[in-house]
């Protein structure tokens, strides 16, 4: 290992290195019965939640927060390869199709 910037450390063999991804996948939603940002909330508590217990991702709101109806919500994870991550998107995807009352307007997927 060779010091890089102070306290860093790189390995600079690249066979070394376990191959990884990041899968990502957006959700644009809308819950048209939603008529405040405290209920907006408790939906997208719920949501991250279940998906963060279920498949041990990293799941937030990413954008539209003050908007009431319509939620976004943004997931990632780390996986050894792409073939995992078309599994584990398809997973969520129906997941949170069954799971949540609310319309699924867009999704949007990238693996990285």
């Amino acid at each position: 290992m060779e010091k890089e910037n102070g306290n860093r450390y790189s390995d600079t063999r690249e066979e070394s290195r376990p191959a990884m991804n990041i899968a990502t996948i957006t959700f644009r939603l809308r819950a048209s019965w939603v008529h405040s940002l405290k209920e907006k909330r408790m939906i997208v508590k719920s949501l991250t939640a279940q998906l963060q217990n279920k498949f041990h991702v990293s799941a937030a709101e990413i954008d539209e927060q003050d908007t009431h109806q319509i939620i976004v919500i943004g997931v990632a994870a780390i996986v050894p390869h792409s073939a995992m991550a078309d599994s584990l998107m398809d997973e969520i995807s129906m997941f949170v199709e069954n799971s949540c009352e609310a319309e699924i307007l867009e999704e949007s997927r990238e693996i990285r």
